[in-house]
């Protein structure tokens, strides 16, 4: 009788995304890194970070869910490389113009401070936009 290969054993790296700007906020500037795998015991799967930090994770919980989440990194491993996730669409001028509205003092739930900080948002957008 032959034995099935396991289909997780052809992964050669856990993947991580990371986000250069991370300690600025979601930027959206992500990059995949990929840590080698170095060896797979029955319970666990040993890895390298940076070339020369050794890590590992449970396997049966990475195997069975496709990622798990590395404390001393405080971030999620991956078997596979996860995709990159997309850019939010910057506001419309219409929808900037309309949250500008509803921050002005008159309306119940605006406020002077509000609606300075919307109109300087709309008018940046504005000078940022090519005149058609």
């Amino acid at each position: 009788m032959t034995q099935q290969p396991d289909t997780q054993e052809q992964a050669e790296f856990l993947y991580e995304l990371w986000d250069a700007n991370w300690d600025d906020g979601p930027l959206g500037n992500y990059k995949v890194l990929a840590h080698p795998v170095t060896r797979k015991t029955a319970r666990r799967i040993y890895f390298t970070r940076n070339g020369h930090r050794a890590g590992f994770v449970d396997r049966r919980r990475i195997e069975a869910d496709g990622e798990v989440f590395y404390r001393p990194l405080a971030r999620t491993l991956h078997l596979n490389p996860p995709e990159i996730p997309s850019q939010p669409k910057p506001p419309s001028l219409l929808e900037l113009k309309r949250a500008m509205a509803n921050a002005h003092p008159d309306r119940p739930e605006g406020t002077h401070e509000a609606f300075i900080a919307a109109r300087a948002r709309y008018e940046q957008a504005r000078a940022a936009t090519p005149a058609p």
